[in-house]
């Protein structure tokens, strides 16, 4: 049997489980790595070089960054402080939920960011005496983080991993706010869709009623009044130039992001074991495991032979803008019925198999990918921001009634952005 045909099966298995949910996606993603090393398709070199990979060190660095900023009471003063200027015009309110969570997200996790906002809503809400809700608040904020994740190199877990399957292909890689542009219109179109039909859509939607764990929300605003000031500034200023070094480019992202994350440790904003008991090894363990299984794909032929034979079925004539239409429809509708870093792993080496196929550059597809990637709005299952929102006690379809306009505008917006921001 020839390695291709066994990358093939692995494949095939890889996406069952993925889909599934019965296995961690973390045991799946580094069990097709290693299946991919015992059945002899690459070398275990390759199929655990994704623990090495400068990607990894950045997701690595870039969460200590992150966790530094929530533990020395950073990332909740900007959230506090830009809420309680708003007052408690609920339109506003969300709008500006909706912003901070966007911005926030193209610089840290937009998971994190979630897991920051909700409290802080939540004891907004509770102290607004049913002027401010939390049903009208918590989707549009894991919505929000979705399209801000996907603004930057770092937001979200797709990008590093589109990051490094090109980077491990030694084609061209993404800078840090490559995808920016793209990501932009999509933003400026939540923001009035939540300022304009969304507000009034959502009030008709929710149709139910919320309860308030008062106790809880008060001693959450008290514990956010218990940080160093000095820490606050050390950790702002770790930010700031992390962000630099990465425009700069003064060394490769992983060791910038890994300088900055000791950095936090050395200075004492957040202590090692925090560190190892609070990052999402998950994402780690996700994110090297997928590169392994990508390689896999790519050095068998496998993705190759999934290219030629999708491109035969189209005739062979595929123009740059058509295919990038391909796998944005192709990546929305897997990224709102399996998880969207499963879904990344998966379509990642077809496509540069695809493009090599074609003689195109593979960076405008993966980055294609990414922001199609980060819509997913009709299920909570995908994304772990959307998910988190589960807390506001809402219902499957919910996210359904009010995913579909978001969901069609934001596709929109971004094919119609392709000739532009790719220069077609």
């Amino acid at each position: 049997m020839s390695t291709s045909t066994i990358a093939l099966i692995i494949l095939v298995v890889t996406i069952i489980l993925f889909a599934s949910g019965k296995v961690p996606l973390s045991v799946t993603a580094v069990g097709a790595a290693l299946a991919m090393g015992i059945c002899g398709v690459i070398p275990f070199t390759s199929a655990f070089a994704g623990f090495a990979s400068d990607v990894t060190m950045m997701v690595i660095g870039s969460m200590i960054i992150g966790e530094a900023l929530f533990e020395t009471g950073v990332a909740q003063k900007i959230g506090t402080s830009i809420i309680r200027m708003v007052g408690i015009r609920e339109k506003l309110f969300i709008v500006v939920c909706v912003v901070v969570s966007a911005i926030l997200s193209a610089f840290l996790s937009n998971t994190a960011v979630v897991a920051m906002m909700l409290p802080v809503v939540s004891a907004t809400a509770a102290s607004s005496r049913g002027a401010i809700s939390r049903k009208n608040s918590f989707m549009a904020i894991g919505f929000a983080a979705n399209v801000g994740g996907g603004m930057t190199l770092v937001g979200s877990t797709p990008n590093v991993i589109g990051q490094g399957i090109l980077a491990d292909a030694g084609l061209e890689t993404m800078s840090f706010f490559d995808l920016t542009w793209g990501s932009i219109p999509r933003l400026l179109f939540i923001i009035l869709f939540y300022a304009t039909i969304g507000y009034a859509l959502q009030k008709r939607v929710f149709n139910f009623e919320e309860k308030y764990d008062l106790s809880q929300d008060a001693q959450e605003e008290e514990d956010q009044t218990q940080y160093s000031t000095v820490k606050m500034i050390i950790a702002s200023a770790i930010l700031i130039l992390t962000v630099i070094g990465f425009v700069v480019g003064i060394w490769t992202v992983g060791a910038v992001a890994m300088v900055a994350g000791l950095a936090c440790i050395l200075t004492g904003c957040i202590s090692v074991k925090q560190v190892f008991a609070r990052l999402d090894w998950t994402t780690v363990w996700v994110l090297a495991g997928s590169l392994g299984f990508a390689a896999g794909i790519s050095e068998s032929g496998a993705g190759k032979l999934i290219a030629d034979t999708v491109i035969g079925w189209m005739g062979g004539n595929i123009s740059m803008f058509k295919l990038l239409v391909i796998f944005t429809i192709l990546s929305v509708i897997m990224s709102n019925v399996m998880s969207s870093t499963a879904s990344m792993a998966m379509l990642g080496p077809i496509a540069l198999s695809m493009c090599a196929s074609l003689g195109y550059a593979a960076k405008p597809v993966i980055m294609a990918i990414i922001w199609s990637l980060n819509l997913a709005f009709l299920t909570p299952i995908a994304t772990p921001p959307v998910t988190m929102t589960l807390q506001g006690g809402y219902r499957f379809l919910d996210y359904t009634k009010m995913g579909v306009p978001l969901l069609i505008g934001c596709l929109i917006l971004t094919i119609a952005s392709y000739p532009f921001v790719f220069q077609l």
